[in-house]
């Protein structure tokens, strides 16, 4: 009862908020989630040791966070693509001069942001779909990361190779 009171008292009385996927919410939140993370990473001072303009730091993020949104959509079971983005943003940092450590730390970042997004729409989200949609999202941008890691030795070792 008193939950029905308190839910009709948000809305005024016209009944409960029509319910959203994770992937609509962050497909709307697209703007402000790459706007938090930027927040976040401006607080980070190894982060910040590197010098770059706003494209250069957060021209990735779309590309990266649509394909979080796509996998979010995929039906259960179907297995992922690698990330192609996640590839480029590997050779991007590297050439950028960020570390191993400098990467994760983004990524983290990014997970971070994305959870925290879902908890300010947490009155929108459909519960029964939510505990798999977070872990959906973990191992997308694990998944990510990992090939931005994977892309990142690669281009170290042939970098290292051709010094030589």
């Amino acid at each position: 009862m008193t939950n029905t009171v308190t839910e009709r008292s948000k809305n005024n009385g016209t009944g409960p908020e029509p319910t959203e996927s994770v992937a609509d919410i962050l497909e709307r939140e697209l703007k402000s989630v790459i706007h938090d993370w930027l927040a976040l990473v401006e607080k980070q001072k190894d982060l910040m040791t590197i010098a770059l303009n706003y494209e250069d730091r957060t021209g990735h993020l779309p590309a990266l966070l649509r394909e979080v949104i796509v996998r979010l959509r995929l039906d259960a079971g179907t297995k992922a693509p690698i990330s192609v983005a996640a590839s480029h943003h590997g050779d991007l940092r590297r050439k950028q001069g960020y570390t191993v450590a400098m990467v994760v730390e983004e990524s983290r970042l990014l997970q971070v942001c994305l959870f925290t997004t879902l908890h300010k729409n947490s009155h929108l989200i459909e519960y029964s779909k939510l505990l798999l949609d977070v872990v959906t999202i973990a191992d997308e941008v694990d998944a990510q990361l990992k090939q931005q890691m994977l892309r990142y030795m690669e281009a170290n070792a042939i970098s290292t190779k051709t010094a030589v």
